[in-house]
């Protein structure tokens, strides 16, 4: 009796185990909006798809139906790749989505689909190769404290762009007819091993899209709702944190306070959206005007707190100055004034100083400011912070 799977079979039966994990991941979408779930049930669409178009092979429909099956299945490659990113906080490019079936429909087209059932297979071999590799590495790096599935993952995805490397080899040194193509590569065995991993990817499913859902939850926590920055909580963590370690390695740090002038009668004249408003372009201009290492929290109301990892108190300033240009230059709702800026400025000096020892000296600098009359930068300068740190001692 014949033991071996012909490939329509096979196809038959990966449409089967393609179709039930697309209604689960489906419903795990719905419920969670995980976007790895999202970019998974897209990719499993375009998988069950173009291996229902490739069925068509043989019929008069092939003339259309093999590109269409080759172009829909590279794009679930890349579609795998896409969520496998949202897991690092990354997001693929749309021209990096596109490229590859578009490669792959060109080539497709053009190399007699109609009677080649293998046209466009050196390019449809190479762009699987590169979809799946890119969704390895992606998944390996992936930092979590919740699970280690995905390096499991990483590692079946890996084997397979393995495995469509020595499809691509094989198809190109001895060509799809050879024996060894058609006993290891041809569709029959590449479907099957297809099969395997989407079982694979059944049973990462849960963990994966439950990390996503924990991190994406922890990260609402940590941030105003409003402004989308660090919570106050969240921000003098981080920073004293951080401080530690840059003072243990010898360096130093500044600190920014900034509180929006009469931002209390913005609301009383405009309303509290103008006030909403205001406060988002704040937040706006800070983050355009910073590094990625730079932290930003909301301090509470309108008071904002910047922490700048080996800036000097000068530099501070001078961030701060830029802030308030940004500010300057947002438009502002139609018959609305967006409010000046007052900032307190001090650096980790005398060495050795802690967090709140730093928000203490900026904080009267800022109290100096508003004093002055607003709008304006001041420095905390030695003195003042050798008073403070005098009454804080008595």
């Amino acid at each position: 009796m014949d033991t071996v799977l012909d490939a329509f079979s096979v196809r038959v039966g990966l449409g089967v185990v393609t179709v039930t994990l697309l209604v689960l991941f489906c419903i795990s979408f719905q419920r969670t909006r995980s976007p790895y779930a999202g970019w998974w049930s897209l990719a499993l669409l375009e998988f069950m798809v173009g291996n229902a178009a490739f069925l068509l092979n043989g019929t008069p429909h092939q003339q259309w139906a093999n590109p269409v099956g080759n172009i829909l299945v590279v794009a679930g490659a890349f579609s795998v790749w896409a969520g496998a990113k949202t897991l690092r906080d990354r997001k693929a490019a749309p021209w990096q989505l596109a490229i590859g079936p578009a490669v792959t429909a060109v080539a497709s087209f053009l190399d007699s689909p109609g009677t080649n059932v293998w046209s466009g297979g050196f390019v449809y071999l190479a762009m699987m190769t590169v979809g799946i590799a890119l969704a390895a590495y992606d998944l390996w790096f992936i930092k979590s404290s919740h699970s280690q599935v995905h390096k499991a993952l990483s590692v079946a995805a890996g084997l397979l762009a393995g495995y469509y490397l020595g499809r691509w080899l094989v198809f190109v040194l001895e060509g799809p007819s050879s024996h060894t193509f058609t006993t290891y590569f041809g569709p029959a065995p590449s479907a099957l091993i297809s099969m395997v991993l989407l079982v694979t990817v059944s049973f990462s499913m849960t963990a994966l899209t439950s990390d996503q859902l924990i991190k994406g939850l922890k990260e609402r926590a940590d941030r105003d709702h409003l402004t989308g920055l660090l919570n106050r909580g969240t921000f003098l963590d981080m920073a004293t944190t951080e401080l530690h370690r840059l003072q243990s390695a010898g360096s130093g740090a500044a600190i920014v306070l900034a509180d929006l002038d009469h931002f209390k009668a913005v609301n009383d004249e405009f309303g509290h959206g103008a006030g909403d408003k205001a406060l988002q372009a704040f937040a706006e201009a800070c983050g355009a005007s910073v590094r990625s290492t730079d932290l930003i929290g909301r301090y509470g109301g309108e008071e904002f707190i910047l922490f700048l990892p080996g800036a000097t108190q000068d530099r501070a300033e001078d961030i701060a100055a830029e802030i308030s240009r940004r500010m300057a230059a947002t438009p502002a709702p139609e018959g609305v004034a967006f409010p000046t800026i007052s900032y307190g400025v001090t650096s980790s000096i005398p060495a050795g100083a802690d967090m709140k020892f730093m928000i203490e000296v900026a904080d009267a600098a800022l109290y100096s400011a508003k004093a002055q009359g607003r709008n304006r930068i001041v420095g905390a300068d030695r003195h003042q912070a050798a008073i403070i740190a005098d009454e804080a001692r008595s």
